[in-house]
């Protein structure tokens, strides 16, 4: 039988890889199980409870791009041998306890991929991995981790933008869209994270300080949206990034109607908020750089009272 042609700018599969997974939650056991399901060895590291659930029952994902599929992975409490890539997909709130799980110097010659929100966290993790191994990501998913081992993903699409140069990444790429993901690199580290930071502030925000879904934001507080957003957009400009507005609104509406932030998860949950990640980094950036973000400060300031976040 005839073998389809491959077309010249199809990369090379790449071979299998050992990738861990600092934080198998509903973004990290989401792309944990899409590698794993690809043939990756995936190493999920997390707490005792949690590494026995996977070592038991593995991966289970329920999703709304990848219908549902289980998956085997090991667990381990610590990294105790070199990786290919190290994916840091906790809570901005855990960073510093998580990165512990990491000894310094295990990861051998493998990258690290954050996709962490906010724009603040590159710097500790370049001063833990050391210079050239942090690759600058983000993501743009619904993924929630409904029980230890069980993801939930509600969105169409799983997308990643990376920052760096495209030669460097290539590798990179591959294995994430052979894996099912969505990915694009972009040479620009700032703009990245300034525009997921842009888009997700105002989701975050609105969805928490009024409990209301994203389909029901973009309807009943329409106008707040478009103002956190141009704020946003404006302090990533002052910060030498310029912001698509119209492209972050078209992702809200791509957005199944029922979506809900993580942050507003985790206050229904009654779990610490990752208000000073995304607010609080907001709000420093356009102190710095003179730019009135009133209606920000005003979410961010009711959230605080209610949440007891501290922001600086």
């Amino acid at each position: 039988m005839p073998t389809s042609p491959v077309r010249p700018d199809t990369p090379a599969p790449a071979p299998p890889w050992t990738v861990a997974v600092l934080g198998p939650g509903g973004v990290g056991g989401l792309l944990a199980a899409l590698l794993a399901r690809a043939g990756h060895r995936v190493i999920c590291l997390a707490g005792p409870a949690t590494a026995a659930a996977l070592r038991e029952d593995g991966l289970r994902v329920r999703s709304a791009q990848f219908d549902g599929f289980s998956v085997p992975v090991e667990a381990a409490a610590e990294l105790r041998e070199p990786v290919d890539l190290c994916l840091v997909t906790v809570k901005n709130t855990q960073l510093e306890e998580a990165l512990g799980r990491v000894p310094r110097g295990m990861l051998g010659q493998g990258l690290v991929l954050p996709l962490l929100n906010g724009v603040e966290h590159l710097a500790a993790l370049t001063r833990h991995f050391g210079e050239g191994r942090v690759v600058p990501g983000a993501i743009r998913v619904e993924s929630t981790r409904v029980a230890p081992g069980v993801v939930e993903h509600g969105s169409p699409f799983t997308e990643i933008d990376l920052a760096g140069p495209a030669e460097r990444l290539g590798t990179l790429r591959a294995v994430l869209r052979a894996a099912g993901v969505t990915v694009e690199v972009a040479g620009d580290e700032s703009a990245l994270l300034w525009t997921k930071l842009a888009f997700l502030a105002p989701f975050a925000l609105l969805t928490t300080c009024y409990g209301m879904t994203i389909g029901e934001v973009r309807t009943e507080r329409r106008a707040e949206l478009v103002a956190v957003l141009g704020e946003a957009a404006a302090v990533g400009g002052a910060c030498g990034a310029p912001v698509d507005v119209a492209r972050s609104l078209a992702l809200y509406e791509a957005f199944p109607s029922g979506a809900r932030s993580s942050m507003q998860r985790d206050a229904e949950a009654g779990r610490p908020l990752e208000l000073d990640a995304i607010g609080g980094a907001l709000l420093r950036a356009a102190r710095r750089h003179g730019v009135s973000v009133p209606v920000t400060a005003r979410l961010v300031a009711d959230l605080e009272r209610r949440h007891r976040a501290v922001t600086p």
